[in-house]
């Protein structure tokens, strides 16, 4: 078989952000066969230097307006918060939960920003009362809601409205804008909303969210998308008689996971941004203005790899399995289960075989008994032997925490954060009895 768009893809990602030794698999200068003998298998490998040059990338070109929180949910890790956190992020939560793993990393509670539809009154209660940075309400409801809970504290809060656009700049892998949506408020309801929130004294109106979809390359839909942020920005401080505080424009920066696509052209996108400033230099409503981006999966995402053994190789009907010790369990996003119409494949490659031209294609499942349970299917990979390692590239972001990892009760992996030549296991593996509470005596 010839040389397929498959190891394409993992040469691309070889040569940017890995290396190869003697056929293996380097992360952050470390074998990975090493690193699979001391931790054992699955498990997810970061590499500290790809988040760094990722967040510093991103940083020359931003105009100076511009501030980064990092968004949780991509990958929730102690160790990856507080290095985020320590290079200049804030953080941007979606539960209370989140909020908490914020603050043990270190955060001050006035860097989080908290937005998600569905927030409870415990959760305001709890970011009210510690002080948080500001809050995006994304319903009539919750800007009541909030009020109720400001009022009982005597507290005050920074609030931002997220808007559902009535048009929506089309781009991006999943829509979060411009139809009916469970996200925001209808921009068509925006100046009820905001006439509501600046009825009451304790809610001080801060700015606009905007974040119409996710997993987006192409810059051009990233800037046509802020500058439709810019026009409801504008209406909205005309309304309030004051600047804006912030913008916030979300999350929304894509990784190339896939055949054909590229990554963002971020020189682009910067020459686009210092435009949109210029325009707005002497706009009084932006005047001061802190511009917010929220970026996950483009910090994170290419950093992480998991690694997984195979412990059989079998055929069916012509067709041949590479069986490995985890699967979907553990990164649902490679499986196509996690909002993919059209399954299509990460980024893999046998870790061990990289020196090997020789290809066959193979579907690659996990141990579940589900049919599900399938991170790669027809996949060009060099013959694989019981026992060869397997690794998942662009595996940092909405695997691990975004996995069904209690189904089959089988164990969840540990995560190790890689640092040139060095290794620290930051989350260990889980065992089926965490799941468990003391059970009574049924004898």
């Amino acid at each position: 078989m010839s040389r397929s768009d498959d190891m394409e893809r993992v040469d691309k990602l070889l040569a940017r952000s890995f290396g190869v030794a003697n056929g293996h698999l380097l992360v952050a200068g470390l074998d990975i066969d090493d690193l699979a003998a001391t931790y054992g298998t699955p498990l997810f490998v970061y590499d500290r230097a790809r988040v760094e040059a990722q967040l510093n990338t991103l940083n020359q070109v931003l105009p100076d307006s511009f501030d980064l929180f990092y968004s949780i949910k991509a990958n929730p890790n102690a160790s990856i918060l507080r290095y985020l956190h320590a290079a200049g992020c804030g953080l941007e939560i979606a539960s209370a939960g989140e909020f908490h793993q914020a603050l043990a990393a270190g955060c001050p509670a006035e860097r989080i920003i908290f937005a998600g539809p569905g927030k409870t009154m415990d959760e305001l209660e709890l970011v009210v009362s510690s002080g948080i940075g500001e809050i995006h309400a994304e319903s009539q409801t919750e800007i009541e809601r909030l009020a109720e809970v400001c009022d009982r504290l005597e507290r005050s809060v920074h609030v931002a409205l997220r808007v559902n656009p009535s048009e929506e700049v089309a781009g991006g892998a999943m829509r979060m804008g411009g139809t009916s949506s469970p996200f925001g408020i209808d921009e068509e309801a925006l100046e009820d909303a905001l006439a509501r929130l600046l009825a009451h004294e304790r809610l001080t109106f801060a700015g606009i969210h905007l974040f119409t979809g996710t997993q987006i390359l192409d810059h051009e839909i990233l800037a046509a998308q802020y500058r439709r942020g810019i026009e409801i920005g504008r209406r909205a401080s005309k309304q309030a008689a004051r600047a804006l505080m912030t913008i916030d424009f979300g999350g929304g920066l894509g990784v190339p996971y896939f055949p054909g696509e590229e990554a963002i052209n971020l020189q682009g996108l910067g020459q686009e941004l210092a435009a949109l400033m210029a325009e707005i230099a002497d706009d009084p409503a932006f005047a001061g203005t802190r511009f917010v981006l929220e970026p996950g999966r483009f910090l994170v995402g290419e950093a992480g790899v998991y690694v997984s053994r195979i412990t059989d190789v079998k055929v069916s009907r012509d067709k041949k399995f590479l069986i490995m010790d985890g699967g979907m369990h553990h990164h649902l996003a490679a499986s196509g289960n996690l909002g993919m119409v059209i399954k299509r494949n990460f980024p893999a490659a046998v870790a061990t075989k990289l020196d090997v031209a020789e290809r066959e294609t193979v579907d690659i499942v996990g141990p579940l008994c589900t049919p599900l349970d399938t991170v790669g299917r027809s996949v060009a990979l060099p013959p694989a032997e019981i026992g060869d390692l397997v690794a998942i590239f662009q595996s940092g972001a909405y695997a691990r925490a975004a996995s069904p990892l209690g189904f089959l009760s089988h164990r969840s992996p540990p995560e190790v954060w890689a640092d040139d030549g060095a290794h620290t296991l930051i989350r260990r593996r889980g065992d089926s009895a965490d799941y468990l509470l003391d059970q009574p005596d049924f004898s």
